[in-house]
C-alpha cells in the first residue's frame, strides 16, 4: 500500500481540485511522470521489439513513446488529452528527429482504435483501467501485450508481475503484464 501512496495522494488531490467534475472529455488520470528507469523496465518487461506497433495511453510528456521509438525501435504512438503536454511531447519528438517513428495524438483514449497494437502501456487510476478494459477486450488482437504501471485491471489476472523496489528516487513500483487471449 505504501508504494502507491504518492500516486494515490495525487489522485485524491486531482479529485478534490474539481478537475474531475464533468469536463467535456473526462480525464482518466492526473499527470504523474514515470521515472525514466521505470519507463525502460516497463518496455523491457513487456518485451517490446523493433518494428512493433506501440501505444502509451495517457502519454503525458511523451517519455515512454520517445524511449519506445529511440531505444527499442518501435513505431510508437501516445494519446494525450492535455493540449500543453501534447505540445511539449510533440516538440520534443521533433527536436529529437523522431517524426515518422513517434507521434502523440491529441485526444481521448476512449475514442481511439488500438487494434493494430502489439503492445501498450498504461499508468491510469484503477477506475480508469476498469473503464477502458471493455474497449481493449474488443479491439486488441490475440497476443497483444499490456503493461500496467502500479494498478491492475479488475477481472483480469496478470500473466506476470514485477516489483521495482527503488526507482532511484526512493519509490517502489509494481508492473503488471497482461497478454490478450
Amino acid at each position: 500500500m505504501i508504494r502507491h501512496a504518492a500516486v494515490l495522494l495525487v489522485a485524491v488531490s486531482f479529485a478534490l481540485s474539481g478537475q474531475e467534475s464533468k469536463p467535456a472529455v473526462e480525464k482518466l488520470a492526473p499527470y504523474y511522470p514515470t521515472p525514466e528507469s521505470v519507463v525502460e523496465k516497463m518496455l523491457t518487461f513487456g518485451g517490446l521489439k523493433a518494428g512493433e506497433k506501440f501505444y502509451d495511453l495517457g502519454s503525458g510528456d511523451g517519455r515512454v513513446v520517445i524511449m519506445a521509438a529511440r531505444k527499442f525501435g518501435a513505431i510508437a504512438t501516445g494519446v494525450e488529452l492535455d493540449p500543453d503536454l501534447h505540445k511539449q511531447s510533440t516538440d520534443r519528438i521533433r527536436t529529437l528527429g523522431l517524426e515518422g517513428k513517434a507521434e502523440i495524438i491529441l485526444g481521448d483514449i476512449t475514442k481511439q482504435n488500438f487494434s493494430d497494437a502489439n503492445m501498450l502501456t498504461v499508468y491510469l487510476l484503477p477506475s480508469s483501467n476498469d473503464k477502458i478494459r471493455p474497449m481493449l477486450e474488443k479491439q486488441l488482437k490475440k497476443g497483444a501485450r499490456i503493461v500496467s504501471h502500479d494498478f491492475t485491471f479488475a477481472g483480469w489476472s496478470p500473466d506476470k508481475e514485477e516489483t521495482i523496489e527503488d526507482d532511484g528516487e526512493g519509490r517502489s513500483h509494481t508492473l503488471y503484464l497482461y497478454v490478450m487471449k
